[in-house]
């Protein structure tokens, strides 16, 4: 928890990454009904994750993209 915070991520954000550490994976639908946030800004979100490399993008687009801890030792 200490890494994610060092990041600077808003509770929102730490809160996307524990669920990720719980389940596995997020989808964008799972992102947003969790944080509230709108489909565009939900998906800015987690690509900022991607290029922060907190998470991996598994697929290119649509409803089969999920995102997964780029280093699950740096979550716990």
């Amino acid at each position: 928890m200490e890494y994610l915070r060092a990041l600077e991520l808003t509770d929102r954000q730490i809160r996307a990454v524990e669920y990720v550490k719980e389940k596995g994976t997020i989808t964008n639908r799972e992102y947003r009904d969790l944080t509230g946030r709108m489909s565009r800004m939900a998906a800015y979100d987690l690509d900022d994750r991607v290029r922060k490399g907190i998470l991996v993008r598994e697929g290119t687009t649509g409803r089969s993209t999920r995102y997964r801890a780029a280093n699950a030792q740096n979550l716990r």
